[in-house]
């Protein structure tokens, strides 16, 4: 028979998205924090007809009618609530706002932290999970929005500002 060895279990840190403006306390003082801006790219964007599930590198998201999914270099997919993406996105060439197409993404600031082991967000619709690793990158848009981006998509599409 085994004995415990008194090991304490400290379970991965879970960051919540609010939903409402402002940066999350937990991560605008959280150590290491940093100034990050997205650079512009292109991504090519559809809008959901009807909720649903997207399937994201960090966990399933629900999309309700009218988000839209994005679709980056890789492959990748993930929903970015509407009135976030209008925010956030701008149409390119002939595409009309609002329609599928290619979208280009605006240089936003936002608040970012290296994390140091794996961790989890709750997003606001309090359904949707998503799940970092080590390395990955908690990013607070300073929206209510939080998101997790792995550490070579971030090298990738991030400046850090600081």
């Amino acid at each position: 028979m085994s004995s415990c060895s008194g090991v304490a279990i400290v379970p991965d840190p879970v960051f919540t998205a609010t939903g409402t403006p402002g940066y999350s306390s937990a991560i605008l003082h959280a150590p290491g924090v940093l100034q990050v801006r997205k650079r512009a790219r292109s991504v090519r964007v559809h809008f959901a007809a009807q909720a649903c599930a997207v399937k994201t590198v960090e966990g399933m998201v629900q999309a309700q009618p009218g988000d839209a999914i994005l679709t980056g270099v890789n492959g990748e997919q993930w929903p970015v609530p509407r009135a976030s993406f209008d925010r956030r996105y701008v149409p390119e060439g002939e595409t009309a706002a609002g329609a599928d197409g290619r979208y280009r993404s605006l240089p936003l600031p936002a608040l970012g932290v290296c994390m140091t082991r794996a961790f989890s967000v709750v997003l606001a619709d309090g359904v949707s999970h998503l799940q970092g690793r080590a390395g990955d990158w908690l990013l607070d848009y300073g929206d209510g929005n939080l998101g997790v981006v792995a550490a070579d998509i971030f090298v990738r599409t991030y400046d850090q500002l600081d």
